[in-house]
């Protein structure tokens, strides 16, 4: 008799079909055991609202969640940047995979880039749609800085509704993140990669999260095969950092953590952080630098330290509504 078929709990975007497609695939190879996809819709699937108003943490998470703690499925796979920080005791993080490029990349009209599409013309300011508030801080810093005749207009929608914005021509351009368009094979229609240096990503931007029941030991196992401990330590001092700020998914935050090398040898691991106004007008951005985290508590303390250094230079001032 063949073995029971594992459940995986994944939302119903195009997007997440995909990623969640190339998980079962890892977990077939790992488990020797069938995989099937369960389709949840999410109420961030469902609300019309834009994320920055429905308030964003958890919003992509909480219906599969639910999924998982009533036995509905064995397993779920996240974006992880949409993961609350506060991992409830319930459910285990069972594997943080390899990342994807972390980058924001846009899509723009005539194939410009960013520079280009800024530059002074008889067509005015180019309008650029993205739905996070961290993307319009940096994207409008930027543009101050460089003088560069850009502005922000808040969209939502997938990946179709957004590149479709350009193609109609009733956007300049979009900001998207690169991993996404990777995982849905729409690399090519990228006409700028975003230097981390101009746009810092989502805590946690490229990475995914599947998580499991706490008490469901041999999945734990066999999930952990797909467990990256770099891309964890990296996005365990990225979410540390935004829970130490007590902003949500949604606040205007940018951090990256990465590794180091001499020759090829690791050597630290380096975490930027940025927090902004969304208008641009006033920018946080710090970096540390430490030893590459062996455990989740020295990752953890590496986001704090971080954090502490972004408050005192009055980085609570620019995020509005913190979470308490």
């Amino acid at each position: 008799m063949s073995e029971q078929a594992l459940r995986l709990g994944t939302r119903r975007s195009k997007l997440a079909m995909a990623q969640s497609g190339q998980v079962a695939d890892a977990v077939r190879q790992v488990t020797g055991r069938p995989v099937e996809l369960v389709e949840i819709t999410t109420y961030g699937d469902t609300s019309r609202e834009h994320l920055a108003q429905i308030g964003g943490t958890g919003v992509f998470v909480t219906a599969l969640r639910d999924a998982l703690l009533r036995g509905e499925v064995d397993f779920a796979v996240h974006s992880l940047k949409d993961l609350p920080t506060a991992q409830p005791d319930e459910l285990a993080l069972a594997a943080v995979p390899v990342r994807e490029d972390p980058r924001d990349v846009l899509v723009a009209r005539d194939g410009l880039t960013l520079e280009g599409l800024g530059a002074p013309s008889p067509k005015g300011t180019a309008r650029v749609g993205t739905g996070s508030p961290r993307r319009m801080a940096q994207l409008n810093a930027y543009a101050r800085s460089h003088g560069l005749a850009v502005e922000t207009v808040p969209i939502r929608g997938n990946v179709d509704s957004r590149i479709g914005y350009v193609r109609s021509g009733e956007l300049d351009g979009v900001v998207l993140a690169a991993a996404g368009l990777h995982r849905i094979g729409r690399i090519d229609e990228v006409t700028d990669f975003l230097p981390v240096d101009t746009v810092l990503p989502a805590p946690g931007q490229g990475a995914l999260a599947i998580e499991c029941a706490a008490d469901n030991a041999d999945l734990i196992a066999a999930l952990a095969e797909l467990d990256d401990p770099f891309t964890r330590a990296a996005v365990t001092a990225e979410r540390s950092l935004l829970a130490a700020l007590e902003a949500g998914c949604s606040a205007p935050v940018g951090a990256l953590a990465d590794l180091l090398a001499d020759g090829q040898i690791v050597t630290e691991m380096r975490l930027r952080g940025v927090v902004g106004t969304t208008d641009g007008s006033t920018l946080v951005q710090l970096s540390t630098t430490g030893p590459v985290p062996e455990t989740h508590d020295q990752a953890m303390a590496l986001g704090r330290e971080l954090a502490a250094e972004m408050l005192a230079k009055g980085a609570a001032g620019l995020m509005g509504e913190r979470e308490h």
